[in-house]
């Protein structure tokens, strides 16, 4: 009996197909995520205009380091920010993927100089849902003030320490309108930094960077005017 020659049977025309849908699956993923990480990157250099940058691959093509120091500013000596990106090259897995992860993230952590060191509170907007099954534990909330509210389509929580901080907050909240893909934003100065998460939507990062960073410079140069100015009335009496 001669054999069953394969090529004419449907189960190998069906492999073909998922080899071809495979493989163009791969191609349109990578270039999907190499899209998303470029923006949100380059949104990031074009707000710092570095003077010195380090980027890492931490996951093939679904995960990218980077290191920035600001040209000039006196209050943030470097800025991480580390990007995880959902599986899109491997449509295999990105089913479960997009069950568990969900979602592209965009952790950014702006590190402090020595100016602007004692000078802010400890405060947090972060969204009400984000923080209760993946968000980061605030260490000191338990010292922290808390209030609830609804922002654009979303509730969020304030944590403050001071009520400067929460004004400054929902100054920032103002500023950025609707919060669209923001999940967080910190100020930790007990590890001197401040804390931003959001989803990297192509665009978006480029849109509410800048902002934040403004905010954080102006507010830190604020508080270190009026310590100066305290300091000079304390000297005169």
């Amino acid at each position: 009996m001669g054999g069953v020659d394969i090529t004419q049977q449907p189960v190998f025309y069906l492999f073909i197909a998922v080899t071809i849908l495979l493989t163009l699956g791969y191609s349109w993923g990578r270039r999907g995520n190499r899209r998303i990480f470029l923006s949100a990157f380059n949104a990031l250099v074009d707000t710092l205009r570095p003077k010195d940058q380090n980027f890492t691959t931490i996951g093939g093509q679904t995960g990218y380091h980077a290191n920035l120091i600001p040209k000039k500013n006196s209050f943030i000596r470097r800025v991480d920010a580390t990007i995880t990106l959902l599986p899109r090259q491997s449509w295999l897995y990105l089913p479960f993927s997009l069950m568990t992860f969900r979602f592209d993230r965009l952790f950014i952590m702006l590190l402090f100089s020595k100016k602007a060191m004692g000078l802010l509170s400890e405060g947090h907007l972060i969204e009400e849902k984000y923080s209760r099954f993946r968000g980061p534990k605030i260490t000191n909330e338990d010292q922290l003030q808390r209030e609830e509210f609804r922002w654009g389509e979303r509730d969020f929580l304030l944590y403050y320490a001071d009520e400067t901080i929460k004004a400054d907050l929902l100054d920032l909240k103002e500023r950025i309108g609707k919060p669209e893909h923001l999940r967080h934003i910190a100020v930790v100065p007990d590890r001197e930094q401040a804390f931003i998460f959001m989803i990297p939507k192509r665009g978006y990062v480029a849109q509410a960077f800048p902002v934040i960073y403004k905010w954080l410079n102006k507010m830190i140069e604020r508080a270190r005017s009026e310590k100066e100015e305290s300091k000079e009335k304390a000297q005169k009496t």
